[in-house]
């Protein structure tokens, strides 16, 4: 059942990802393409944690994807109020 969860939270971030890229091509916002970039590493990581056992504790390196991916959000937002001004 886990298995299942994990493709499942892989494609929903595909997906966003790609509507972020949408909107991005659409809009030449920075942001969206944080968010894109973002979501493509959370996808990674779903799938990473899918094709291994996480349980193990040598495999604790799969986690950066997602602090990576976090670390975007944050660059992004902070880019945009940066510009802003």
């Amino acid at each position: 059942m886990l298995d299942f969860v994990w493709g499942a939270l892989t494609m929903a971030c595909v997906t966003a990802a790609f509507l972020f890229f949408r909107f991005w091509r659409l809009t030449s916002e920075r942001l969206l393409l944080f968010f894109a970039l973002a979501f493509c590493a959370f996808a990674l990581n779903y799938a990473a944690l899918f094709a291994t056992e996480p349980n193990l504790e040598s495999h604790h390196y799969i986690y950066l994807l997602r602090l990576i991916a976090f670390g975007l959000i944050i660059a992004g937002i902070l880019d945009k109020n940066r510009r802003s001004r």
